[in-house]
This record gives C-alpha cells, structure tokens and sequence, in this order.
C-alpha cells in the first residue's frame, strides 16, 4: 500500500493519454494505495484541460467525457481532497522566497507543495506524484520521495 499526493500535473494523465498515463493509472487504480488530491487541483484539472482544448490537443466533445470521468472518480471518492488552509498560504510564500528566484517554482506549485508537506506532517506519505520536473526536483528538495510518471522508475 502507497499514500500518494498527486499534483495536477499528474492527475491530468489519467483522464487523458499521453506520456506517464500508464504509470499514473497504476498508481491510482492499485485498490491497495490511497491517493489525495488538494481542493486547489479540482480548479487546475479545468484550467489544463482548457488548455488542451484551446492548443489542440483535445477536443471540446473529449473534453466533456474526460470531465464526466473526472466528477464521477470525485463522486466516487476515488481521491481524498485536502483543504486549503491559511497556514498552506503562508507556507507557499516561504517556499516562493526559498526558491522562487533561482528555480522555476510557480504560485499553485507553491501552494500545492506547501498541502503536500503539511499532509506529510499530519500523516504518511509515500509518494509525491508530480509531471513536472522543475517541480519534482523542489518537492526532492523539500525531502519528499516524488515519482515523475514521465519518467521510466517504477513506481
């Protein structure tokens, strides 16, 4: 068994095909793993299929059965969903002075990574999934053990 916090830029690969999704899908369909999401990604999951749609990559129709998909694995409960909290908010800002300036750590990034740490703080984490690497090597930094789907490392 696995507790697993995804990060958006994971998630997105299991209602949509493209490099990692088979890794991502094994994580998440293994019945023995859990796997936590933040409130901040049920925005994100929209924000990057938008993005999907307006660069090509989806179709607005693929849209609307990969959003079904999503709402019906959230009526599910197939993910956890962890608050925003104040103390998230002030985290991130640390994190952003940390290391804003001489790596690419953005705003959600920060905040999704300051839940990821106040989760392991309160509970078990094994995993941190996240298909970014400039993200990924912040989160290593922070001492999480991060699995990159894009990657070829078993989970």
């Amino acid at each position: 068994m696995a507790v697993c916090f995804f990060d958006t830029s994971a998630l997105v690969k299991y209602h949509h095909p493209e490099v990692g999704s088979q890794k991502v899908v094994s994580l998440i369909d293994d019945p023995t793993n859990r796997i936590f999401i933040s409130r901040l990604t049920l925005i994100e999951w929209h924000s990057a299929f938008a993005g999907k749609v307006r660069t090509g990559t989806l179709s607005s129709s693929n849209f609307l059965i990969a959003q079904k998909g999503f709402y019906t694995d959230l009526r599910a409960r197939k993910f956890s969903i962890i608050s925003l909290e104040r103390s998230h908010q002030q985290h991130a800002v640390r994190l952003l002075k940390t290391y804003a300036s001489t790596q690419n750590l953005r705003t959600l990034d920060a905040l999704q990574l300051a839940i990821a740490l106040d989760f392991r703080k309160r509970s078990p984490l094994d995993h941190f999934v996240c298909a970014d690497a400039a993200f990924c090597q912040i989160g290593q930094q922070e001492g999480l053990s991060v699995i990159n789907p894009e990657e070829n490392t078993p989970p």
